[in-house]
């Protein structure tokens, strides 16, 4: 089955709750869970760099991947993210993961030591010549200091074999549409910006891989739904409520805008792990007010 079957519509790239002893709630991981499931999303995404999987120990990210599969129980699909700076350590990673499993493997491109568009290129061929399951590139120059070009995107979804497709969250339109219209047909293009989907979608995208996802999964799924079936009236009603949602949620650093929100919810305690700290007092106010507002 055609990964434009499985992966069409909204995943949430799940965090990881920690308790005030700063350990791996796992109790808060399974409410989280099961509340973007009924909350509409078609699929989770365990170990993306939104579960603050820099912070995690090697033990730590297989445990977090089994439990999800186990809590998951095949309701939704899982995609599984593996990715890194260092191209062996990768594919290490990927045998060392439960990602025989997985309907895909995630994998962020190399950060900090920006390669060249050829030295990207080889990255993904190394990974994709090793994988149990089809790699989606995840293009975020914002955080990884590296833009994966439309041509080299291009390039590794026509000539290599197991990619499948691209979480793009460059934010750059034209850049998307490019990838969107020169693409081979079965390769999937997922939007990996909340805030751009209404208007990826209507370019061509076939869904989001969302962090407002784990803590509005009705409403945010309810737009991307409306997105998807040509309601874009209804889709622009629906995110007009949620702009104020993303403001808040990226205002000072992933994931702590959405922990906040989804402490305030019930869910999770408000636990972060260093470099990352909680929102300040004033932020966390501002989205307590909203939070309240939209549910």
């Amino acid at each position: 089955m055609s990964l434009q079957t499985t992966l069409r519509g909204t995943g949430v790239a799940l965090v990881t709750p920690f308790d005030a002893a700063g350990s791996i709630d796992f109790n808060a991981l399974e409410r989280v869970i099961d509340f973007v499931i009924d909350g509409g999303v078609q699929y989770v995404v365990t170990l993306g760099t939104t579960g603050e999987t820099p912070t995690l120990s090697k033990e730590e990210k297989k445990d977090i991947a089994v439990f999800t599969f186990e809590k998951v129980n095949s309701r939704v699909p899982v995609v599984v993210g593996a990715g890194g700076n260092n191209t062996a350590e990768v594919i290490k990673e990927m045998a060392y993961l439960p990602c025989d499993k997985a309907a895909a493997i995630l994998s962020a491109s190399p950060y900090y030591n920006k390669p060249s568009q050829e030295g990207l290129f080889q990255h993904y061929k190394a990974i994709a010549a090793n994988t149990p399951a089809p790699i989606l590139l995840y293009n975020v120059p914002g955080r990884t200091g590296r833009n994966l070009e439309a041509k080299t995107t291009l390039r590794l979804a026509h000539d290599v074999a197991n990619i499948a497709g691209i979480k793009e969250a460059s934010g750059d339109m034209a850049q998307c549409m490019q990838i969107l219209r020169d693409k081979p047909e079965n390769f999937l293009v997922v939007s990996g910006d909340d805030a751009l989907v209404l208007p990826q979608v209507a370019c061509g995208m076939e869904g989001v891989i969302s962090v407002a996802a784990n803590s509005f999964p009705k409403q945010f799924t309810s737009m991307v739904n409306a997105c998807l079936n040509g309601d874009f009236a209804n889709a622009k009603k629906l995110n007009d409520q949620l702009i104020e949602g993303y403001e808040l949620l990226f205002a000072e650093n992933n994931p702590a805008g959405v922990k906040a929100a989804m402490q305030i919810l019930g869910l999770i305690e408000n636990e972060v792990r260093l470099p990352v700290v909680p929102l300040s007092e004033g932020l966390y106010e501002k989205m307590k007010d909203y939070v309240g507002r939209l549910s």
